[in-house]
């Protein structure tokens, strides 16, 4: 029997300020399982990106157990966090957050950096990578000459390029007109289709939709999870 990707178990967070303190995430208990497509959805201060961080392993709870593809992660420390971060998920955010003077093709290499590839091999998985987001002809340009759309496959090419277990993409199409967020968001799905698992998070029910899989959060709590799939939703895919 195949285990979840993601696993909590009353996941909590709590925010210290002054005397007041914040209950950013309150006891989520959850599971998504291999080659899911999720989006996490809410208004500002819902928990959302607070859970987000939690399961990139970019943050460490207050209490309650993660579980990232069967690997406790609550008492790790920092280094470990970090290693497993670079094994097991891919990042995609908002404002593509490239290096300034750096190629295309060196972008997407740099996870690589930190997994002992020889530089033969970090150029082949850095070029499969930009083949799989349909930009082998732009691996020499730098972000300045690409557009927006083009920048945030880089970006997604750079999260593939170590093949991990999990993409996160925290408002991927907020930057982005509306044809290129759709021809964003259609390159998510193609992904999924392969066996990718996707998380999203979004304030956006249009972007939302193109998820099999909608939780909503209010006040650090989750009050829906809902199975979205539909034939309308599979149309949405762009070629």
């Amino acid at each position: 029997m195949t285990q979840p990707i993601v696993r909590t178990e009353k996941l909590s967070k709590d925010y210290h300020l002054g005397e007041y303190t914040v209950h950013a995430l309150r006891s989520l208990t959850m599971t998504i399982e291999p080659g899911e497509f999720v989006a996490i959805m809410g208004p500002s201060g819902s928990g959302k990106s607070t859970l987000m961080n939690l399961l990139g392993c970019l943050d460490t709870p207050t209490s309650g157990r993660y579980f990232c593809d069967g690997i406790e992660t609550s008492e790790m420390s920092p280094d470990a966090l970090a290693e497993l971060r670079n094994q097991k998920i891919g990042f995609v955010f908002q404002n593509f957050n490239l290096l300034a003077r750096a190629t295309a093709i060196d972008n997407v290499k740099l996870p690589l950096l930190y997994s002992g590839h020889r530089e033969a091999d970090r150029q082949k998985l850095a070029l499969d990578a930009l083949a799989k987001v349909g930009l082998s002809d732009r691996q020499t340009h730098l972000p300045t000459q690409l557009s927006g759309g083009q920048q945030q496959r880089v970006a997604i090419a750079r999260a593939l390029v170590n093949d991990p277990t999990l993409i996160f993409a925290d408002e991927p199409t907020g930057a982005l007109d509306t044809k290129t967020g759709e021809e964003i968001m259609g390159l998510f799905q193609q992904l999924n289709q392969k066996g990718t698992t996707v998380i999203i998070v979004t304030h956006e029910a249009e972007i939302a939709a193109y998820a099999n899989r909608q939780l909503l959060f209010r006040d650090g709590s989750m009050v829906s999870d809902t199975a979205t799939r539909s034939s309308t939703q599979m149309e949405k895919v762009v070629v």
